[in-house]
């Protein structure tokens, strides 16, 4: 029976490994943090995701186990975080070929190692293959190499595990069928093989298209702003065109694919890459834009404390916990270095305070402040708009019908 070994049990690792294991693949999870180890030995989980307790039970009826250690299987799907340099915007390739060393310290020959972390095109070949070469591995012989970039978002990841089509690049086909074949004990869509430098780009360019065209709808929205025009109008008519499908603009970009895989190729193609780091920019710019409206709002109100300022939502996106590269993040640090201290913070999905002044309870934040300033559509500030109808609100996601409420 084929063991397969998941190294990093994060937001994409651990649904991964549940899949598997529910659809009868022997799985060993892996993870260097002993406290998610431990968590998940106990039975609890440590994010939420729809879908994730109900597969968690069914994976741990099929014997899914976990470790700190990494352990020999003829499998290892290597789902770990690919972090950019914030001065090069080049990939930080440090987890991955950790990684790949630890399951070299521990694979029998003719193991099989799947990348699924989103790298930069070309990173197989300059960091992971030299690190096989130098144990002596015939490349193809000893150790198969395989990326399979993982394609769900959080929120809707369980659905689109199985539903979405994946890519699975390969130096060899008959490995790539044999690979294609594991995942389809669960995928039910198409699964395309393709080569490994080819299964690279695919999938930052698929993160780098979104965020292209993410940054018109916000540009948009600024030149709508600087002539007073309602911007939500003018793409409701533009978008009548057949042939015309332009986004909603928003408070920034967040999530650890959007707004991290445009930057691979502007660190790896700098002379190449003008409108992609343009739309970077733009997206970046979007919380100091929200600052700007903020700041205007307080000054049409008479405000001066910029404790009466409430931020509802902290996570990237609406219904989940995630809040990786968060807009609200971002904008907690633009208010830092301009040394406004005392903004209130909420979500209802982050239970645990991660940032100053992050309130616990929904009614205290709103009794506490004066302008909420609506960051995140969550379904729980949809389902109570009529609490905070009396409030000055800055609605960045459009998501309320108060006539008073300002916009981006």
């Amino acid at each position: 029976m084929l063991t397969l070994n998941v190294i990093g049990l994060g937001y994409i690792g651990l649904p991964t490994a549940l899949m598997f294991a529910k659809n009868g693949i022997k799985v060993i999870g892996t993870d260097y943090n002993s406290e998610i180890i431990e968590s998940l030995k106990k039975g609890e989980l440590f994010f939420q995701e729809d879908g994730l307790e109900e597969l968690f039970d069914e994976a741990c009826l099929n014997g899914i186990e976990f470790s700190k250690e990494y352990v020999k299987a003829d499998t290892y799907i290597l789902a770990v975080p690919t972090p950019y340099i914030e001065e090069s915007k080049k990939l930080d390739p440090q987890y991955v070929i950790s990684a790949v060393k630890s399951v070299l310290d521990v694979c029998d020959k003719g193991s099989s190692i799947i990348i699924e972390s989103t790298v930069s095109p070309g990173t197989i070949d300059k960091h992971i293959r030299p690190e096989i070469e130098k144990r002596g591995y015939t490349i193809g012989i000893d150790v198969h190499l395989i990326h399979a970039p993982e394609r769900i978002i959080p929120g809707n990841m369980i659905y689109e595990l199985v539903h979405n089509s994946r890519t699975i690049g390969s130096d060899s086909l008959e490995v790539g069928e044999r690979i294609k074949k594991l995942y389809s004990s669960f995928c039910k869509s198409e699964i395309l093989l393709t080569n490994i430098r080819s299964a690279e780009m695919s999938k930052v360019i698929e993160n780098t298209y979104r965020d292209v065209n993410i940054a018109f709808a916000n540009e948009l929205a600024k030149i709508c702003r600087a002539d007073d025009i309602d911007v939500y109008e003018i793409i409701r008519i533009a978008n009548k065109h057949p042939r015309v499908n332009i986004l909603q603009p928003g408070p920034g970009v967040g999530g650890h694919c959007i707004s991290v895989d445009p930057w691979f190729l502007v660190g790896d193609y700098p002379d190449l890459t003008n409108l992609i780091l343009t739309a970077r920019k733009i997206n970046d710019s979007m919380p100091e834009h929200v600052l700007g409206r903020v700041r205007n709002i307080m000054r049409e109100n008479n405000i001066r404390d910029i404790s009466k300022v409430g931020l509802y939502g902290l996570s990237y996106k609406e219904n989940v916990d995630d809040t990786r590269e968060s807009p609200t993040l971002q904008l907690l640090e633009r208010l830092d270095e301009h040394l406004a201290f005392g903004v209130k913070v909420y979500d209802p999905l982050v239970v645990e305070p991660i940032v100053e002044n992050q309130l616990m309870n929904f009614e205290d934040f709103v009794n506490e402040v004066e302008i909420i300033v609506i960051m995140v559509g969550h379904d729980h500030i949809k389902e109570n708009i009529n609490l905070i109808k009396e409030k000055l609100i800055l609605d960045t996601k459009n998501i309320s019908a108060i006539k008073s409420a300002y916009k981006l």
